[in-house]
């Protein structure tokens, strides 16, 4: 076992080698700047944060544990070792500190995401009890040979038979029209098999601060049908392009169940794509998707997504050693 010393982490003495960590074995370019923006954002319900060193100083591995803001007793962590040093111990080393500390923090529910690249990990997860909850798979679409002419004849339709297709931008993206994005977005994602009948959002407020006042948010990527019969907001599909980033991320589409089977998710998907080839100057597009969620599936390759790698979400219960804070 490789002999390791843990310290806490210094923010501008370490964040940059974390965000080189995190993009490494995440797959998408993280800044030293946006992570400290989501660790301050985050502070009150970080728990443990720590920085494992060699015999020469040299960082070799990290954990990151916080409050889950769905209950008290819960907490996500990310846990990462660095290329080279794995099967040394590291991890397991870091995951007992952090067990430990969310023990005495009031915390019974551990979870993590794990690449399911990544069978190393998936499977060091598994040895220290955690067990796998869902499987989301990745997905990718190449904007330069997307055809998306050919879905014109059925975009007319729908607007032909009384929707109206457009953006939160050009609907002024007032407070009213973010109240109903925000119920859209809420009562769709709480259909997702995943989603265990869970909020994403704790209120309208959290969603304002969560989505609306977030960097990567664009009000013009913010895709919706609108039913002009009754006013409801039947659809929407959501675009973005984060900072460093060379691709567009599909971040959610989701149709009011009232509406299913009219083609609209394809629709504001495709108008999606539009915007993000036009406007984000992109040429190729990611997402995720529940690997169970069939019918979400099919949709994104029939517009002609190919896989990419996915996440495992695993859990594990443990015993907490004091009442977690109200």
């Amino acid at each position: 076992m490789k002999n390791i010393k843990l310290r806490p982490a210094e923010l501008d003495r370490d964040f940059g080698k974390l965000a080189n960590l995190f993009s490494i074995q995440q797959g998408e370019p993280t800044s030293e700047a946006r992570l400290k923006l989501d660790y301050r954002e985050h502070k009150g319900r970080i728990i443990r944060l720590m920085i494992a060193e060699d015999e020469q100083g040299e960082m070799v591995g990290f954990n990151w544990v916080t409050r889950s803001r769905f209950g008290a007793d819960q907490a996500y962590f990310y846990l990462m070792v660095v290329p080279g040093q794995y099967g040394q111990g590291v991890g397991h080393q870091l995951y007992a500190d952090l067990e430990a500390v969310a023990q005495i923090a009031g915390i019974s529910q551990l979870q993590v995401n794990i690449r399911d690249d990544f069978p190393a990990a998936r499977t060091f997860a598994a040895g220290l009890g955690f067990i796998e909850q869902s499987h989301s798979v990745g997905l990718e679409l190449d904007l330069v040979g997307f055809n998306d002419v050919r879905y014109d004849p059925a975009i007319e339709k729908l607007k032909y038979e009384g929707f109206q297709f457009t953006s939160l931008e050009d609907l002024g993206d007032t407070d009213a029209a973010r109240r109903k994005l925000y119920h859209l977005n809420d009562t769709t994602n709480m259909e997702l098999i995943i989603a265990k009948g869970q909020h994403v959002w704790l209120s309208f407020y959290d969603f304002k601060q969560k989505v609306c006042q977030m960097d990567w948010f664009i009000p013009g990527g913010q895709m919706v049908a609108i039913d002009r019969g009754t006013g409801i907001w039947a659809a929407m599909s959501a675009i973005t392009r984060y900072e460093g980033s060379e691709h567009a991320y599909n971040l959610h589409t989701g149709v009011d169940r009232r509406y299913h089977g009219r083609n609209l998710a394809q629709a504001v998907l495709v108008l999606a794509l539009r915007y993000a080839r036009s406007m984000l100057k992109v040429s190729s597009v990611h997402t995720d998707e529940d690997a169970h969620n069939l019918s979400s599936l099919a949709i994104y390759h029939e517009l002609g997504y190919t896989s990419l790698p996915g996440i495992f979400s695993m859990e594990k219960t443990i015993s907490s050693l004091v009442s977690p804070p109200s």
